[in-house]
């Protein structure tokens, strides 16, 4: 493993990235909001007996700087992964990003679909432009008040249902140690985010594997009847922590497939 920094797309921070592994196509892991590249440890692990596998800090998030501009966007995410692909002079490499770190694989997917070997999403976040204001102005209110530290807790816990205590405490510890600007900003620019449209414009390998969580009318492979997807139960949001060997098993079948399938 080598923890490297990395000057971000346009002069924005300095990312934190960890690479190690060598051989086979590059996997490149992007984590959730408040999660950082140790969200990723067991695939990692996994993967670097055989495969270069690279995890991402975004920015504001692990040992990643703050923007000096205070862009928390999604788009701003996917710049944070053509920063990183392209310091580390990636030709072609697959992406697994989870939940937010999903919505950005997927902003970088469409952006640049002749780098994306495979897109797997991990409970990716589904079209949160759809949800009703009278649910969303309610959340963003008190995640601006005083209120913002039990909101923002009863919320990850609402997705860590499911869990070990071990992965909930883990999660929770992230949480807190994310700033509150980077959740509040996060936030906002998933719902105006259109994850569809990128998503349509990647030809490539899909496959998103959910949680019983993410079974829902604004959830991507129900707006997206096209989008491949597998069902994991018995783990809450965080299932590529909660149930590694699982995920890694279906992580694994879609790396070998695609790997082949592209040879011909």
């Amino acid at each position: 493993m080598t923890l490297i920094r990395v000057e971000s797309y346009a002069s924005s921070p300095a990312l934190c990235v960890d690479d190690g592994g060598f051989g086979g196509i590059p996997v490149l892991f992007v984590h959730s909001l408040a999660g950082n590249c140790r969200h990723w440890s067991y695939q990692l692990e996994h993967l670097r007996r055989d495969r270069r596998a690279i995890a991402i800090d975004l920015r504001g998030h692990g040992h990643s700087d703050l923007p000096s501009d205070g862009d928390y966007s999604i788009e701003a995410m996917a710049n944070d992964i053509e920063s990183v692909a392209m310091a580390l002079e990636l030709k072609q490499f697959f992406l697994v990003g989870h939940s937010m770190g999903a919505s950005a694989s997927i902003e970088y997917a469409g952006r640049h679909p002749e780098m994306v070997a495979g897109l797997l999403l991990a409970d990716p976040s589904g079209d949160a432009r759809k949800l009703p204001t009278e649910q969303v102005q309610p959340f963003l209110a008190a995640l601006q008040s005083d209120s913002y530290a039990r909101t923002v807790e009863e919320y990850w816990k609402a997705m860590l249902v499911g869990s070990n205590p071990a992965i909930r405490e883990r999660v929770l510890a992230d949480l807190h140690n994310t700033r509150k600007e980077v959740l509040i900003e996060v936030f906002r620019s998933t719902l105006i985010f259109d994850p569809l449209t990128p998503l349509q414009h990647y030809p490539g390998k899909k496959l998103s594997v959910i949680t019983s969580l993410n079974d829902t009318p604004i959830s991507l492979h129900s707006l997206l009847p096209d989008l491949p997807h597998i069902s994991m139960s018995g783990t809450g949001h965080w299932l590529q922590l909660d149930r590694p060997e699982e995920f890694n098993r279906i992580m694994d079948e879609f790396l070998i497939f695609q790997t082949w399938s592209s040879s011909f």
